[in-house]
């Protein structure tokens, strides 16, 4: 079938609830581009939304799933178990940056979607505390299931008609010093939240993306992750690390949490985990994971054997193929291209991010007002040219990149002399 075709039979057949960005369909793919049923060519800088990491059919990854395919595809791990969710549970509690000078052993928990890591950390709070209350922060994004969306910090589209949502859920600022928040102001909001709507004795988590995602790539000061690590510490407060955007080397670290000097008690993780199969993950603490009874976690699907296979192919291609000093040296190059059309581009207010996820944010030159009609004119002029784009922010006035970090240089460099056209259109 032809695209026009398909576009005719998705909005007779599928609900409109599903909202789809490209009018072409794909057909194949390999590492960074795709190709539509027509034939034609795309280079892919939105990755599945950051599922891509190792790019589309990474060779490993195909081998281990195939591997996997001739043994079996499903036992459900909680009727019987099997080692490759014991093995990937062991690398994961080695690899997340928790415990370190702390000495305390982790865990891991496998599961399905990034939505089910977050639900199932906040459960794991829930029951180490014995407290019910959770504060999430504006601009965050943590899933599309109802405790998901109660923590999202964004209304359109993701809570329009929703509602009611799950109780004891509370937001406060993001830092955003272009949007005028400081840590200190930040910080001081969350100290009156607990003055004003909740004890912090009430409190079993604060959960926080190191760099949000939907929320416009912002990266969370040093400073105010410092600050948060202390009043969890000060009211015996878990804190939960959601890397399900960030993580496998995105931000040229393995998680974006290795660029602060303090530590999570909890990380959830999915995306780029299972190289393009459904798999996340919850890591922490041992004393904190075991709080729930036995029964308490797991799923039907949850830890699947393809996947599992996956993504221990994954984590050996990030560290062979040294992908997390190529997110940094791809990052560094993004951001110099970008900042070097900000003369030519008046509405381009800001770059920033942390290794590859980094971000360009339009605004209106004369007030400083958020412009998501450039965002849009940029995305769609580039699209036009054969590269995939997505925006972001609170205001859709963001462009995220998230090229897959095995990109061949070459298209690097042909994409970004896309993006100086669409820039300068």
């Amino acid at each position: 079938m032809k695209n026009q075709e398909l576009n005719q039979s998705r909005a007779q057949h599928t609900p409109r609830g599903v909202g789809v960005m490209c009018d072409f369909h794909a057909d194949r793919a390999e590492n960074a581009t795709l190709w539509d049923v027509e034939g034609r060519q795309f280079t892919d800088f939105a990755a599945g939304i950051a599922v891509l990491n190792t790019g589309h059919r990474h060779p490993r990854v195909m081998q281990a799933i195939a591997a996997q395919l001739e043994r079996f595809t499903h036992t459900a791990y909680q009727v019987v178990p099997y080692a490759g969710y014991i093995t990937l549970a062991q690398r994961l509690n080695e690899i997340v940056p928790i415990g370190g000078s702390n000495g305390g052993p982790n865990k891991t928990a496998l599961f399905t979607t990034g939505a089910e890591a977050v639900e199932n950390a906040v459960k794991i709070a829930r029951a180490h505390t014995g407290r019910a209350g959770v504060i999430a922060f504006s601009g965050a994004f943590h899933g599309r299931t109802l405790l998901g969306m109660a923590l999202t910090g964004k209304v359109t589209p993701y809570k329009v008609g929703f509602g009611p949502f799950p109780s004891d859920i509370y937001h406060a600022p993001f830092p955003n010093a272009l949007h005028g928040v400081s840590t200190a102001q930040a910080l001081q909001a969350l100290e009156s939240l607990f003055k004003t709507d909740i004890d912090p004795n009430r409190v079993a988590a604060i959960i926080i993306e190191p760099v949000q995602g939907e929320g416009g790539f912002q990266p969370a000061p040093a400073d105010f992750m410092r600050g948060l690590r202390a009043v969890c510490d000060r009211h015996g407060i878990v804190l939960i690390a959601d890397e399900v955007q960030t993580g496998f080397g995105r931000t040229g670290k393995l998680f974006a949490m290795e660029h602060f000097d303090v530590q999570p008690d909890l990380i959830t993780m999915a995306k780029s985990l299972g190289g393009g199969m459904p798999l996340s993950a919850v890591s922490g603490r041992a004393e904190i994971m075991d709080a729930p009874l036995p029964g308490g976690l797991g799923g039907t699907y949850a830890g699947n054997p393809l996947a599992v296979a996956a993504a221990h192919a994954v984590i050996d291609v990030i560290a062979e193929e040294r992908l997390c000093e190529r997110a940094a040296a791809l990052g560094q190059q993004l951001q110099a291209h970008l900042n070097a059309q900000r003369a030519t581009c008046p509405a381009l207010a800001e770059v920033r991010g942390l290794g590859s996820m980094v971000a360009a944010e339009f605004c209106d030159p004369a007030t400083g007002a958020p412009n998501a009609e450039a965002a849009l004119r940029v995305q769609k002029r580039a699209l036009e040219a054969g590269l995939v784009l997505l925006t972001c922010g609170t205001y859709g006035n963001v462009i995220r990149f998230l090229y897959p970090l095995t990109i061949p240089q070459d298209q690097f460099d042909a994409a970004l002399a896309v993006l100086t056209q669409a820039l300068a259109a």
